[in-house]
């Protein structure tokens, strides 16, 4: 059998399992513990971060281990919507988005926010222009993937975050599929929040 389904997942490289392997066995502690076992995993954790942030180009302290990339883009996008209600109740994403960015939508639709799916043009690409025209006073929050995870178009983060820093909103980006693939800094990108997920880089799931 071959496997044609990379972007789905990957499998995890040899190196990242025997680098692993040890913190299943001897150094198998809490990283939230005091005592040697914890601190030796605390350790470990913290260097991945540094290596993940540098990656990137992010500060160690913006790096979140969550359950992988539906949990983060749950805490992105639920998380501003959240802590910004008081100052506007408007969203913006696009149509294309995965379900996992969707579905967080719809429910925050429910839940009494505005939402405005963009729409994309023949070659799947987001129009600026459509998305300055969607911004209003009340938009706290745009999230607009970085590739799409069917088409793999890759969308012009850098041009829309321009304009949402121009709005004063929060822009998140779900970078699950260019994460690993493509060269990504955070600050070239402009964005304020970035989802990402190991899996798809030969890396553990998660």
């Amino acid at each position: 059998m071959i496997y044609l389904d990379y972007n789905a997942t990957t499998p995890c490289d040899p190196r990242v399992v025997e680098a692993m392997l040890p913190f299943f066995r001897e150094h198998f502690g809490n990283p939230s513990s005091l005592h040697r076992f914890g601190q030796e995993a605390r350790q470990a954790v913290e260097k991945a971060r540094s290596v993940i942030a540098r990656s990137i180009g992010a500060r160690d302290e913006e790096i979140v281990f969550t359950s992988g990339g539906t949990e983060s883009n749950n805490l992105a996008i639920r998380g501003v919507a959240q802590a910004l209600r008081k100052k506007g109740n408007h969203l913006v994403t696009s149509s294309i988005e995965h379900h996992a960015v969707l579905n967080v939508f719809r429910a925050l639709e429910k839940e009494g926010f505005a939402v405005t799916y963009l729409p994309v043009d023949r070659e799947g690409l987001v129009h600026p222009e459509d998305l300055r025209k969607a911004l209003r006073p009340e938009t706290i929050l745009v999230s607009i993937m970085h590739a799409n995870n069917e088409t793999g178009v890759i969308e012009p983060i850098e041009e829309l975050s321009r304009i949402v820093r121009e709005h004063g909103a929060v822009f998140h980006t779900d970078a699950v599929q260019t994460v690993g693939k493509v060269p990504i800094q955070v600050d070239d990108l402009g964005v304020d929040l970035l989802s990402a997920s190991a899996h798809k880089f030969y890396g553990p799931k998660g």
